[in-house]
C-alpha cells in the first residue's frame, strides 16, 4: 500500500521538493529520489539526510510532529528576528502525527566544533576563544529575542568563521521556546546548561585527540569562562547609564560602543534622575549593524565580522582617494570605486584558490588580515596587492591554518 501524503508546508515550489515522498519514512527514499549528499552531523537521535537543491543543498530532519511542529515555528520567529540560524523551508506532517520531516536550508561554508578546533594545536588559543565567545554571544542574542533554547551545546550549532572573528549558528530547536519575556532564572537555567554542554563538549574532542588529564582540566574551566562571557555582553547590552543633563557624548559614546559591537539601536529611552542628572536605557536590534551598512552603501552582503572588515578597508581606502585627489568625495562614489578598483579585482585573483562553492568574501577579509600582519612586521603598509601575492603563495589558508591571527582583537 503506497504511503499516505502528510500534510505538507511549503516555502518553496519547486517541483524537486514537491515530488519527493513525504509519506514515506525518511530513511527508506531510494537513491532515484533525489540526488543525496553524505555530509557529516553532530550526534542526534533522528534521521537526518541531505539533498541538493537549486545549486545548493536542504537538510531533512525526520522526528515526532510535535516536536517538529515547534522547531519549525521557532525557526521562523529566529529567521524574522534576523538571529544567527538555519533558515526554515517547510515542513511536512504536523503535531498530531507520529513522526514528520522538518526541511531547512542548509548553512554553507560552515563548520562543526570539532573541525574547527582542529584546525589549530590543541588546548588553549584564540581560535577557541572565539568560539567561546561565539557561543555566548548566540546566548545573549536569543535571550534577548525572548527565545529559551533549552538544549544550548555545541553539537547543536555550527560555526562560520566571519572576518577575524567566529559566529554561532542555531541549528537544532527543538526543545527550543518562544516567551513574551525571559525572567531571571530562564536565563541562567540556560546559561548552565550551555556551560556543562560546552565542558561535554570540549572534553569529549580533548578525549579523541588523546590528550592528558591537564588539557581535559583546562577544557572544563575554558566552558566556565562562557559564563562570564555572556554575562559581559548581557550587562553591555541592557545597563542603565546615568549621566548629567549636559553629558549627551556619554550617550554618543555608549551608542557607538554598542555599534562597535555589532547592535544597532532600536530605542534610545531618556528620563530624568536625581537634580540634573538623566538616565538612559538602549534597545538594540539584532548583531547586524555593519552588515547593513555595508549593504547600504556597497550592495554586498556578509555577515558581520566581514563586514566591519570591509567597512574598515572602505573608509581607508576613502581617506587614501580624498588625498590622491586632493578634494572631498561623496560616500557614494567612493563605495563605487572600492567596488570597481580595489575589491572586484581582489576577488577576480582569488577566484581560482576560492572555488564555486567558497567564501569569496571571507577569503578577501583573510587577505585584508594578512596585509595587517606583513605591515605590522614589516613596519610598513605592504599595500593590498603584495598581501595578495602573499596569501596566494601561501596556499591561500585561513589565518587559523598559519596561526597568524594570535593577538589580533
Amino acid at each position: 500500500m503506497a504511503a499516505r501524503m502528510p500534510r505538507l508546508r511549503l516555502r518553496d515550489s519547486n517541483p524537486l521538493l514537491l515530488g519527493l515522498p513525504w509519506g514515506a519514512p525518511l530513511e527508506t527514499w531510494p537513491a532515484e529520489t533525489a540526488t543525496f549528499h553524505e555530509l557529516p552531523v553532530g550526534p542526534s537521535r533522528h534521521v537526518v539526510r541531505f539533498i541538493a537543491h537549486d545549486g545548493g543543498l536542504v537538510a531533512l530532519k525526520e522526528e515526532p510532529g510535535w516536536i517538529a511542529e515547534r522547531e519549525y515555528v521557532v525557526l521562523r520567529h529566529l529567521e524574522e528576528a534576523g538571529l544567527p540560524a538555519v533558515k526554515p523551508i517547510g515542513i511536512a506532517g504536523g503535531p498530531e502525527d507520529d513522526a514528520a520531516i522538518l526541511v531547512t536550508s542548509y548553512l554553507h561554508n560552515s563548520l562543526q566544533y570539532r573541525l574547527l578546533l582542529s584546525r589549530v594545536p590543541p588546548g588553549p588559543g584564540y581560535l577557541r576563544d572565539q568560539l567561546l565567545d561565539a557561543m555566548a554571544g548566540l546566548l545573549v542574542e536569543l535571550h534577548g529575542a525572548c527565545v529559551y533554547w533549552g538544549d544550548c551545546s555545541l553539537a547543536n550549532t555550527l560555526f562560520r568563521r566571519s572576518g577575524d572573528k567566529v559566529q554561532a549558528y542555531l541549528v537544532d530547536a527543538e526543545t527550543s521556546e518562544i516567551h513574551p519575556g525571559l525572567s531571571e532564572g530562564q536565563r541562567i537555567y540556560d546559561l548552565e546548561v550551555l556551560v556543562e554542554n560546552v565542558g561535554f563538549g570540549l572534553a569529549d574532542l580533548a578525549a579523541m585527540q588523546g590528550r592528558s588529564e591537564d588539557l581535559m582540566d583546562d577544557a572544563l574551566a575554558a566552558a566556565e569562562s562562557v559564563r562570564d562571557r555572556y554575562f559581559a555582553l548581557w550587562n553591555e547590552l541592557h545597563a542603565e547609564v546615568e549621566v548629567g543633563e549636559d553629558e549627551r557624548f556619554a550617550v554618543a559614546a555608549r551608542i557607538r560602543r554598542l555599534n562597535d559591537l555589532g547592535f544597532a539601536v532600536d530605542e534610545l529611552e531618556v528620563e530624568p534622575g536625581p537634580t540634573g542628572r538623566i538616565r538612559v536605557r538602549v534597545a538594540v536590534t539584532n548583531r547586524r549593524f555593519h552588515a547593513r551598512e555595508l549593504e547600504r552603501l556597497t550592495g554586498l552582503r556578509a555577515l558581520e565580522g566581514q563586514a566591519r572588515l570591509l567597512l574598515n578597508d572602505l573608509r581607508e581606502y576613502g581617506v587614501w582617494l580624498e588625498r590622491h585627489e586632493r578634494r572631498s568625495i561623496p560616500a557614494a562614489e567612493t563605495a563605487r570605486r572600492w567596488l570597481a578598483d580595489v575589491l572586484q579585482p581582489t576577488l577576480a585573483r582569488l577566484a581560482l584558490v576560492v572555488g564555486p562553492g567558497g567564501d569569496a568574501i571571507q577569503a578577501y577579509c583573510d587577505v585584508l588580515e594578512t596585509k595587517w600582519l606583513r605591515s605590522e612586521a614589516a613596519g610598513l603598509d605592504i599595500g593590498l596587492a603584495a598581501a595578495t601575492e602573499a596569501y596566494l603563495e601561501a596556499g591561500a589558508p585561513g589565518p587559523e591554518i598559519t596561526g597568524t591571527l594570535g593577538g589580533v582583537s
